[in-house]
């Protein structure tokens, strides 16, 4: 954000917030976009190690109970109502970079735009 008000020669003495230093340049800031781009870079990162506790933690197939109550929101859950496939789709995606780039690229970037 600094260097936009130092393009726009904005003081920093001056009371302006940061809403009204990217509406002057016309960007708009979305956290959830952010959010999911990271997130989904990260578990594609970590699907195509081998062996590795992440991945297990992940998927959710390391041994244990399961706890009382709703069932919390996971990983895996996020991922595939971000995505629109399959976890088992989504695994063989994640393996191939470009084709991994592509889903991410389209679950950030949503064609139609929800009401």
């Amino acid at each position: 954000m600094l260097g936009i008000q130092r393009i726009l020669r904005v003081s920093w003495t001056a009371k302006c917030i940061n809403q009204w230093v990217l509406e002057k340049v016309g960007v708009s800031r979305c956290l959830l976009k952010a959010i999911k781009k990271r997130k989904l870079i990260y578990f594609g990162h970590n699907m195509r190690k081998h062996d590795s506790l992440e991945k297990d933690i992940i998927i959710g197939t390391l041994p244990g109970k399961w706890a009382r109550g709703r069932p919390k929101t996971s990983w895996i859950n996020n991922i595939t109502a971000w995505t629109g496939i399959t976890l088992n789709v989504t695994l063989r995606k994640t393996e191939e970079r470009s084709e991994w780039r592509a889903v991410i690229w389209s679950a950030v970037n949503p064609q139609i735009e929800k009401d």
